[in-house]
């Protein structure tokens, strides 16, 4: 997916959240409920403003305007993209991918790389809306009709990011979810669960093996 596409609605996407506050809190207090301790770097950051939910030190992005606003919420940001992390090996103690997944080129190479900058026992946490969920069918379905940025995702179920995080020499440790509703009812907020069954939100925390 060109970075053309977010420099484009890097402030209208960053804006969905301030007009959608009650979905913001549900996702950032899952994003809190994960945990993630010590150096982070986070992947695909955008605008940083559900990565920040994290203690992340740096983030990167392939989008000049996103890491612009990125940058004003304080957050260091590299202009990178995830199947190639400009660090050394074994820099990070953890690694966030928020809704990030879905438009790599190759998730599995992205894996991979995070690996490497991860050091012993370091974790990843992938937050994703699951394909097989209402909010992945209505995602899937304005994708279908045009629109400008889902049309370029690709969607995934729970049980494939875990099949590409074994392959990669991970090992889950724990699920944390939101958004047991629909996209079509009345948004209300949710403390996160461990289950993700039929979740809009979901965060897949993975211990390097």
């Amino acid at each position: 997916m060109s970075h053309r596409i977010f420099d484009e609605y890097a402030e209208r996407y960053d804006s969905w959240y301030e007009r959608n506050p009650i979905l913001y809190e549900c996702e950032a207090k899952a994003i809190r409920a994960l945990g993630l301790k010590g150096s982070g770097l986070s992947i695909g950051v955008g605008t940083g403003i559900l990565d920040s939910q994290a203690p992340i030190d740096v983030g990167i992005d392939p989008s000049t305007n996103m890491l612009r606003i990125a940058l004003k919420r304080g957050v260091e940001s590299v202009r990178a993209v995830g199947e190639y992390l400009p660090f050394k090996d074994r820099s990070f103690d953890f690694a966030l991918m928020v809704a990030t997944i879905c438009f790599l080129k190759s998730p599995e190479k992205g894996i991979i790389e995070v690996r490497r900058i991860l050091r012993y026992r370091g974790e990843l946490a992938i937050c994703l809306i699951p394909r097989d969920s209402s909010w992945g069918r209505e995602y899937i379905r304005k994708g279908r009709m045009g629109h400008a940025i889902y049309g370029h995702a690709h969607f995934y179920t729970l049980k494939e990011i875990k099949r590409i995080l074994e392959k990669c020499s991970f090992k889950v440790t724990g699920i944390k979810s939101t958004l047991g509703y629909s996209p079509h009812e009345k948004p209300r907020i949710e403390e996160p669960t461990d289950d993700p069954k039929g979740k809009g939100f979901v965060c897949i925390k993975a211990m390097k093996t």
